[in-house]
């Protein structure tokens, strides 16, 4: 197969890649949105996933995040994420946490892992109610195994009805542990979410003034991920976002990112959990074709401020923000230009 190289005339340069590399987890958590537990059939193979590595460094991609299910349960993680260091890539992995073991810590240093993410919802009976008993345990042991051994450790917290609220109480605990992050996304309705009617609603604003309150207070970064927003006064005045002067300027998906499942299957995002939104498979295509093809990614390659609905449409920020996040808007409301979880009040 032949690949094309990056393309100096095309407006869009892939940067990042949130890569499924198997749906085979130790978990059915009652809120996945991608439904993990056990492995697809046909899974690419080790020899398919080393040649989607040499796609993804062609096409000059600088950050990889490889997810699953639970990617140690994939025996050949190893060698996935090292063909990624080793070309240069600056790949972290999301776990769970639950199947930590000093082998697989030694294996993360030998291939040169930048970071690991570690998935947990909140204080012990937050955590453990949508997983099993003792799993919030297994996480913070293997928080302390990782960063022990020198491997950088954040953490990532989905947010809904229950959890939300006691954000301050989770603080606390997390203050104990040697992170260097603390992400906070909204949690889809898709997938288990949805079918089990898991409520999700919170209340955004509340969250973006919390990760401002205690801005100063946390000894690691707090940050709301791309789904919370956007441009309250708290974002405007910095640090909301990752950097002082950082604010959200629209969805990624297809214009400096894309998802790949376990698969094949190439989306702009890998939190785009529908059929519809494949652009190709890498079985029948190469990741260059499906990136340079004008027709690709056409939500947001072609969007501009006519399609804004709802709130947003009558936004002054609304051609900045793009209307938000297209995953979260898309599973909420199945419009893909209207964000329901916008914490931006008439009045700011």
């Amino acid at each position: 197969m032949k690949y094309a190289a990056v393309r100096e005339d095309f407006p869009y340069r892939l940067d990042s890649c949130v890569w499924e590399i198997t749906l085979r987890c130790c978990f059915h958590c009652a809120y996945c949105g991608s439904r993990g537990g056990e492995a697809r059939e046909n899974e690419l193979s080790t020899e398919e996933c080393l040649d989607v590595v040499r796609q993804l460094d062609e096409l000059g991609c600088r950050r990889v995040n490889l997810i699953g299910g639970e990617v140690f349960m994939r025996r050949d993680w190893a060698v996935i994420a090292g063909a990624l260091t080793s070309c240069g890539i600056k790949t972290c992995i999301i776990t769970n946490g639950f199947s930590m073991t000093p082998a697989i810590i030694d294996e993360l240093k030998r291939v040169r892992i930048e970071s690991v993410a570690v998935s947990v919802d909140g204080v012990a009976e937050v955590h453990d109610a949508y997983r099993q008993k003792g799993s919030f345990e297994r996480a913070m042991l293997a928080i302390r195994a990782l960063t022990g051994a020198g491997i950088p450790v954040s953490v990532i917290s989905a947010l809904r009805a229950d959890n939300a609220p006691r954000l301050p109480e989770f603080f606390e605990v997390l203050k104990t542990l040697p992170i260097f992050a603390w992400q906070l996304q909204a949690c889809s309705p898709m997938g288990n979410a949805d079918q089990n009617r898991i409520d999700v609603k919170f209340d955004a604003g509340f969250v973006i003034r919390f990760v401002k309150s205690i801005e100063n207070a946390a000894p690691f970064y707090v940050g709301a991920a791309d789904n919370i927003g956007y441009f309250t006064p708290e974002e405007l005045d910095g640090g909301i976002r990752g950097t002082k002067n950082a604010v959200f300027t629209g969805c990624g998906a297809g214009l400096t990112g894309i998802g790949i499942d376990s698969v094949g299957n190439v989306r702009g995002c890998e939190s785009m959990y529908d059929e519809r939104f494949n652009e190709g498979n890498l079985r029948s295509r190469s990741l260059a074709e499906l990136w340079y093809d004008p027709n690709a990614f056409a939500y947001n390659r072609r969007f501009d401020e006519s399609m804004l609905t709802g709130k947003c449409a009558k936004c002054a920020y609304g051609p900045i923000c793009a209307g938000g996040c297209r995953s979260y808007n898309w599973f909420t409301t199945g419009a893909l230009y209207e964000n329901p979880l916008c914490a931006r009040r008439e009045e700011d």
